[in-house]
């Protein structure tokens, strides 16, 4: 009678596009003298009888099912290994276990076959509330975030979450329950309910949120969908007393009911340091046809194509894009306009100061367009090469774009050109510093170009933060 340990195969990363689990990365490449070995085990013929799972407390066993049906389904010992591997990771990702271990063993007892397996997945739920405490990056905004968690809630992978941030420019809290579909996690639905209250420096605005969606996130062929519906009761305010006129005037409590759809396909092999691989995400967000007293039309896109070069460097080339219509005799609110400039668009310009402004304070766009240029090396003679210079990268970039409001009784043709005019542009050079998988840090030297009157600019050295750039 022989054991196969699997916990010996360590887990692959579980965090952004890694999360998915490739059958040929699980296997060390073997050595020469070991092939005759895997050679026997893969051709040896198996049957797995029996798929027993210990450790179950408040978990329902038909959502497990789902997770480790594969096993049954493997036709030798390394083919097992797999799958159970496979069926492990999935485990693991529902977020109810600390720990699952995988034991496989040969059968037992009087069904018993000469060449059955029995796998016994050990598992160690995790308690019925957690609390975490951990930092976030945002577009160049740093938050400190408590949560308490109710995860597993009705014993099929349910969580109840509440978090409290606190941050330099935003504060929030919100309660949130997420309710995945047994056997397909990527499909699932969350609800949240939130108050948000944040500042708005470049416009002399603070605003204050509170409100309630509905998600739905399914996945379709190869893209992802996200449906959505959110009301909000948004106030808003002056943040200093030299605000302007036009702030001023913005001023004051509405509300919004918007339905919102996105769709992305994304192939790229990492979210921050891509090597290769092209996203896209499309979004359209309506507002009025469900009650509230803003009405408009809002779509915007992304695009990101990667390409690796010569001696690990990576070529990019990126294109943003949006437009918002206000729907009715209502002008659009400063709120859902589109803002550009700063280190996480186009460089060397200040922090959402392109653009319409008014005695100083920007405010926003109905229209805008900004693409980029990148080209990503590795650190000069590589110094910590294979740890901890992989988090770095040097960062050649050129950036362009502009951002206006439109007169909707124009045509196509007038649009086009009026994005066409002033285009704000800059080049630089800097230092990416990767943070995990989620974010990462640039410090870059920028030369802004295409300066227009009013707006803000940042020749030299410019740092940025954040989870999106351009």
């Amino acid at each position: 009678m022989g054991t196969v340990h699997a916990k010996s195969l360590d887990p692959l990363p579980m965090h952004g596009r890694d999360l998915g689990v490739h059958p040929d990365d699980l296997m060390e490449t073997p050595e020469p003298e070991q092939e005759s070995k895997q050679e026997v085990l893969e051709n040896k013929d198996v049957v797995v009888q029996h798929v027993n799972i210990q450790g179950l407390g408040r978990t329902q066993e038909d959502l497990l099912g789902y997770e480790i049906s594969d096993v049954f389904h493997a036709k030798n010992l390394i083919d097992v290994m797999k799958k159970a591997h496979v069926a492990r990771q999935r485990l693991l990702r529902l977020g109810i276990f600390k720990d699952v271990e995988v034991l496989i063993d040969t059968s037992e007892g009087a069904d018993a076959l000469p060449n059955g397996l029995d796998v016994t997945f050990e598992v160690t739920e995790v308690k019925r509330l957690t609390g975490s405490y951990n930092t976030m990056v945002g577009n160049n905004e740093g938050s400190m975030v408590l949560g308490l968690k109710l995860p597993n809630m009705f014993g099929r992978a349910e969580k109840l979450t509440f978090q409290f941030s606190y941050g330099t420019k935003e504060t929030s809290y919100g309660l949130s329950f997420f309710k995945p579909q047994p056997g397909h996690f990527e499909r699932n639905l969350t609800l949240n309910m939130y108050k948000v209250t944040g500042q708005f420096p470049w416009s002399s605005l603070k605003e204050t949120d509170r409100g309630m969606s509905a998600e739905l996130n399914f996945p379709l062929g190869m893209t992802n969908h996200t449906l959505k519906w959110e009301g909000v009761w948004r106030e808003l305010g002056c943040l200093a007393r030299s605000a302007s006129f036009a702030v001023r005037e913005e001023s004051g409590h509405s509300l919004k009911s918007a339905l919102s759809h996105t769709v992305s396909v994304d192939s790229r092999n990492s979210a921050i340091f891509p090597s290769r691989g092209a996203l896209l995400r499309i979004n359209q967000e309506l507002a009025g046809y469900t009650g509230g007293d803003a009405s408009f039309l809002k779509e915007d896109f992304e695009l990101q194509l990667n390409r690796r070069l010569f001696w690990d460097s990576v070529l990019s080339a990126s294109l943003w894009g949006g437009m918002l219509y206000p729907i009715g005799e209502q002008p659009t609110c400063i709120a859902d306009r589109f803002y550009l400039g700063g280190p996480t668009s186009v460089r060397g310009f200040g922090m959402y100061s392109i653009g319409p402004q008014s005695e100083g304070d920007y405010l926003g766009g109905e229209a805008y367009w900004a693409g980029g240029l990148h080209l990503y090396t590795p650190l000069p003679f590589r110094p910590g090469k294979g740890g901890f210079g992989d988090l770095f990268r040097t960062h050649f970039f050129l950036n362009a774009g502009n951002l206006c409001n439109l007169n909707y009784g124009e045509g196509p043709r007038a649009h086009l050109q009026k994005l066409a005019e002033c285009i704000r542009w800059s080049y630089g050079a800097g230092i990416v510093l990767r943070l995990g998988n989620i974010a990462r840090l640039e410090l870059n030297y920028c030369v802004p170009m295409g300066v227009q009157s009013g707006d803000r600019i940042c020749d030299g050295v410019q740092f940025g933060a954040g989870i999106r750039f351009l």
